[in-house]
């Protein structure tokens, strides 16, 4: 026997254990640690090697999913957002054109109905100054027909004055003496004033215009108190006469005057011109 026999063993008995620890953090740490052990093996079994098994932490991952959640809800509220500020100020825009065009339209509506009220009331008083210078020719035309004796006698003196190309034009004017007066009419037997003027100096190769407006700026421009025979009597204004006859001599003029009266020739206190004319 050994001599060391007699001395108990201090030594405790080794036991043999497995344990597996599982460790999981959540929500920033640790949350809990689980430790599972088996039973102790036979007596003389190595022990079993603790492992420790880490878990990947979720609290970074999920705050960084709700910063993109949240970041991406406010891009959506952002661009909400700016559509309907684009739509409101489409809307306005829209609104504003639409009251533009309509004020347009009214003021064009009202310039329109202003000039046709111009226009219809420059007719209206073209028409009664027309009425009214008919009418003053009538009257004082039925008021001379007692003195149409003097007045053929007169006539033919006046005439007689006139010499050369003057006494050709009043010829042919005085040969027409009694044919109608009918607006727009160039003879043979039918005249408007401007018309028989015109023909009585196409008789000499004159050819003057055909409206009174333009007759009466076709020569040189003479006083009242200085004319002679064949001188373009006008009524109204240079450029813008609205009649025109020749001048007879003897203070007489004949023309075309109006269609109760026909071709007529008259004293010029008849019917005072305002202007005359000379081409010859």
């Amino acid at each position: 026997m050994s001599h060391t026999a007699h001395i108990p063993s201090h030594r405790k008995p080794r036991r043999s254990a497995s344990k597996v620890v599982l460790r999981s953090g959540v929500a920033g740490g640790v949350l809990s640690t689980i430790a599972v052990a088996g039973a102790a093996g036979p007596a003389n079994a190595e022990p079993v090697t603790t492992q420790t098994i880490e878990m990947p932490t979720l609290t970074s991952g999920l705050a960084g999913d709700f910063a993109r959640s949240a970041e991406a809800t406010q891009r959506v509220a952002n661009s909400l957002d700016l559509r309907a500020q684009q739509d409101a100020a489409a809307s306005t825009a829209a609104q504003t054109a639409k009251k533009a065009k309509a004020e347009a339209e009214r003021k064009a509506e009202a310039k329109k109905k202003a000039e046709a009220k111009r226009a219809e009331e420059a007719r209206a008083k073209a028409a009664a100054e027309r009425a009214s210078r008919t009418a003053e020719r009538t009257t004082l035309s039925a008021s001379s027909s007692s003195n149409s004796g003097s007045t053929a006698s007169t006539a033919s003196k006046a005439t007689s004055q006139a010499t050369g190309s003057a006494a050709a034009v009043l010829a042919f004017a005085q040969a027409q003496l009694g044919d109608a007066y009918i607006m727009g009419s160039t003879g043979p037997n039918a005249w408007d004033c401007s018309a028989l003027v015109q023909a009585a100096y196409r008789q000499i190769g004159v050819d003057l215009p055909r409206v009174s407006q333009d007759q009466s700026t076709a020569g040189t421009q003479v006083s009242l108190s200085n004319l002679q025979p064949g001188d373009i009597l006008y009524w109204g204004g240079a450029g813008s006469a609205y009649h025109t006859a020749i001048y007879a001599g003897g203070g007489e003029f004949i023309g075309a005057q109006n269609p109760s009266s026909g071709v007529v020739k008259k004293s010029l206190d008849w019917d005072p011109p305002s202007g005359a004319v000379r081409v010859l």
